[in-house]
């Protein structure tokens, strides 16, 4: 092979050779078989991020009721088209294949994971929840002020837990006497 063809082949030398660089110095056979996912959508639902309280515009592309990609919304006069890093990663949590979707339970000093039913789960979790309120109930301060809370209970919210789910626990866990409250988003 001539020493010009060789040349032309190392890819600094086509992108000089070609000043626009944007042309066939910048594809490859790969690169040009190459199209957007969100051109297979069969449809753009428009959405809203759900981790904080800014409200950031999302579109969420569907195809066969599957969805395939979610970005952040141009029209959207809160974020124009951006997202946070946890907006941006809406679509993994909600499609990555390493997510689990059933309840796991780990027996106290058990070595493995056992499969329990939800149901099961949710009343293991509400036994508990009861009995530890109904132990250190507090209905008067030592100084004689009226408190009617447990100290026994604290609550720290996660990183994915959205808005409705953080509304939802703070409320629950007022009702309970729990004052112990705070989330990951603020700290």
């Amino acid at each position: 092979m001539p020493l010009m063809r060789k040349l032309r082949r190392w890819p600094v030398i086509g992108q000089w050779s070609d000043p626009s660089a944007g042309n066939a110095s910048a594809l490859s056979p790969r690169t040009r078989n190459l199209t957007a996912r969100t051109k297979e959508a069969d449809r753009i639902v428009g959405s809203i991020c759900p981790y904080c309280a800014v409200g950031c515009g999302q579109k969420v592309y569907v195809r066969d009721e599957k969805i395939i990609n979610i970005e952040g919304d141009l029209e959207s006069p809160i974020s124009r088209g951006r997202l946070c890093p946890k907006g941006a990663a809406t679509y993994q949590l909600v499609t990555n294949k390493h997510r689990i979707d059933r309840v796991l339970y780990r027996r106290p000093y058990g070595r493995e994971w056992e499969e329990i039913p939800l149901e099961k789960a949710v009343d293991m979790v509400a036994k508990r929840v009861w009995k530890t309120r109904s132990e250190t109930w507090e209905e008067v301060s030592a100084d004689g002020n009226v408190t009617n809370r447990t100290m026994g209970i604290a609550h720290l919210g996660g990183a994915t837990l959205d808005n409705e789910e953080n509304y939802l626990i703070k409320k629950l866990f007022t009702a309970l006497g729990i004052v112990q409250i705070e989330n990951q988003a603020r700290i």
